[in-house]
């Protein structure tokens, strides 16, 4: 059973079944994932003049149904993993066995709860600036966000646009040293401290943001600024709620992995994409670590 269905699932699927093992991959709430809400990718090999998310995503599944997978729609809300077979349950109250299991359910991006982060995705909103930097080309962003990943994703943009706002709610950056270093030594990064972003505007798209400094304080005070993109840093939430704690997860919650393969820390379940790699977090990879996962699972099975 394969529980996701971003490229790691759909991936995962196509291999299994081409090896001979019945696969049963089941979509969850967002079939597709992360990548169905994506206009033009435009760096997944293959499509020189990219190709629209959905689109991709479809193509994917497509190609595990016609090799013969089992794609089912529903939601895994539990399963048990101390007993073999496993037991997935789904929402309605249907039960899968399993011989074996991959994880691939993904990690939702981290949103700041703006109605205007909804209206305006995929029409400025972005929770990744390596997927979609390369559409604001000597354009003016944001990125939402204090830590690694933000200065990260901030001092990648500066490579491109012609300034990057940092919209930070603290008065101080939570990155690391050497980071905080790369980002205050880009002349086009203008860090915004004890600052919050209260809403976008535009008519065709983002074209700016509402932002409140020093809330709460007696220097507070309103400002716009006047932006062509909108990017999300301040974390991913790997979704492993379902499992109950049956696997072993890092610090940040991700499925753990005994490198270099794709096992878990229970013998029979393997873990690829997003859900077991908070560095990475591309399609390409994702799909890469779908066809591991499926060759660990074929080589687990004969072995028994």
């Amino acid at each position: 059973m394969i529980i996701g269905s971003g490229p790691a699932g759909y991936t995962a699927s196509i291999y299994t079944t081409r090896a001979g093992i019945k696969s049963i991959l089941i979509e969850g709430l967002q079939p597709g994932g992360q990548l169905t809400t994506t206009t033009t990718i435009e760096n997944f090999p293959g499509f020189p003049d990219g190709i629209d998310g959905f689109q991709l995503m479809d193509n994917m599944r497509a190609q595990a149904v016609n090799v013969g997978a089992d794609v089912r729609s529903g939601l895994v809300t539990a399963i048990d993993l101390s007993q073999r077979p496993f037991i997935a349950t789904l929402d309605g109250g249907a039960q899968i066995a399993a011989d074996t299991v991959i994880v691939a359910t993904g990690a939702s991006a981290k949103y700041l709860g703006l109605d205007d982060e909804k209206k305006y995705a995929g029409q400025g909103v972005s929770a990744c600036a390596t997927c979609d930097g390369f559409f604001y080309r000597r354009k003016v962003v944001a990125v939402v966000g204090g830590g690694d990943t933000a200065c990260e994703e901030a001092h990648y943009l500066s490579n491109l646009c012609s300034k990057v706002y940092m919209i930070v709610r603290k008065n101080y950056l939570r990155a690391s040293a050497a980071m905080q270093k790369r980002v205050m030594e880009k002349d086009n990064i203008e860090i915004l401290f004890e600052t919050n972003t209260v809403g976008l505007f535009g008519d065709n798209g983002v074209e700016g943001a509402h932002l409140v400094r020093g809330r709460g304080t007696d220097h507070e005070e309103t400002l716009d600024i006047a932006i062509d993109g909108f990017f999300l840093a301040i974390g991913h939430q790997p979704n492993t709620a379902f499992l109950g704690g049956q696997l072993d997860l890092d610090e940040q919650g991700y499925i753990v992995t005994q490198a270099p393969g794709t096992a878990t820390s229970v013998e029979g379940v393997f873990a690829a994409g997003d859900v077991a790699d908070p560095h990475y977090r591309q399609a390409i990879a994702a799909a890469g670590t779908g066809c591991r996962a499926a060759i660990d699972a074929e080589h687990y099975l004969n072995r028994q």
